[in-house]
């Protein structure tokens, strides 16, 4: 039986957006293949509310995470980490001897603007990295004041992982002044794995050209010069069968609207959360909660590995909590092509299993 998919990635896919990668193959040096390219990116700068490049990478997320880091990093980078994806951040920049200091907070808790501030007036970074939603907690930060914060440090490029929220929230990066802006097909864009998106400002660039080591497969400022030079291709073989599919799937996010897509998902998030008060605790801030997934605190201590069989005996899937929440916590995910009825429909399953 196949489980419909309530977890925080990979989501449900739609039937005939999958149909869309079983597209007979192309060259990837063909003009087919350009035109293919640039519609893809033409509909992203209208999603990532931008005018800059877009880069498309087949690799997951944390692939042009690690290649923003290591590309644009000339000085020091502050990494604000709010869970788990945070903190891979700063991972990635110590396992590439990018120069890097972690600034955690607790689960549940927010990177705050005068947080941010306060690291950004010492003069010792160049680059942060901020986690727009981090699903391990069902955190939302505020991006808006962080970017005001971030706007008078004009040396600073500004990184922002939206992996888990764009396409399901709205996110505008020109005006928020968000310089590499990264997300992947796999979560509310409602596609498969395999392909990474990101937005690349000229000031990345020119940044991008000031650090030597960058990578190689990763390094942002090839994949630029590349799409530039050779009309809207990449230095390597890229998944055709992905963007076949992104191609299709795009047109019907502007079929439905922006606006109508994001206030789905936020009613969604809404009906959630009130079920979640109301039976348990919500885990997040109340004042930071995510609208792709939420995190709820397992208050009666029941046995979420076998609520979760239960539920896939009846055709769903939720989550367990992230690592050091397991089993202290549970994830619902609200994304993509998900309807309300199916959120309505999921949460009286789990209230009959569990009465």
């Amino acid at each position: 039986m196949h489980k419909k998919l309530f977890i925080p990635g990979p989501v449900e896919v739609r039937p005939d957006v999958l149909a869309q990668m079983a597209t007979p193959m192309i060259g990837h040096r063909s003009k087919d293949a350009s035109a293919l390219q640039h519609r893809i990116s033409d509909k992203l700068r209208q999603l990532f509310y931008t005018d800059e490049t877009i880069l498309l990478s087949t690799s997951s997320g944390s692939g042009l995470m690690e290649g923003a880091v290591r590309s644009c990093t000339a000085k020091r980078a502050a990494v604000f980490s709010v869970g788990a994806f945070g903190k891979r951040w700063w991972e990635m920049a110590d396992a590439n001897n990018v120069p890097a200091d972690l600034y955690e907070v607790e689960w549940g808790q927010t990177t705050l603007p005068e947080q941010v501030d306060e690291v950004l007036a010492s003069g010792r970074y160049d680059l942060i990295t901020v986690t727009h939603n981090e699903t391990s907690t069902g955190v939302m930060n505020p991006v808006e004041g962080i970017a005001q914060v971030v706007k008078q440090y004009p040396e600073v490029v500004f990184c922002l992982d939206a992996v888990s929220s764009m396409g399901g929230t709205k996110i505008e990066v020109d005006r928020l002044g968000v310089d590499i802006c990264i997300t992947s097909t796999q979560k509310a864009l409602g596609l498969p794995p395999g392909l990474a998106i990101c937005s690349f400002s000229r000031k990345a660039i020119a940044r991008a050209k000031q650090v030597p080591h960058r990578g190689y497969y990763l390094d942002l400022l090839s994949l630029y010069n590349y799409l530039q030079t050779k009309d809207y291709q990449y230095p390597s073989t890229p998944s055709l069968s992905h963007m076949f599919a992104l191609d299709y799937q795009l047109d019907r996010i502007m079929e439905e609207g922006l606006a109508a897509r994001f206030t789905r998902h936020t009613a969604m998030a809404e009906y959630v959360r009130a079920w979640a008060r109301k039976k348990y605790a919500l885990f997040a801030h109340e004042a930071y909660l995510s609208n792709t997934l939420t995190t709820i605190t397992n208050t009666t201590g029941f046995d979420v590995a076998a609520l979760n069989k239960d539920l896939g005996d009846r055709g769903y899937q939720i989550s367990n909590g992230y690592g050091k929440m397991k089993d202290k916590t549970f994830r619902i995910a609200h994304m993509a092509d998900c309807t309300m009825d199916e959120i309505k429909d999921l949460l009286v399953n789990i209230d009959d299993i569990l009465k």
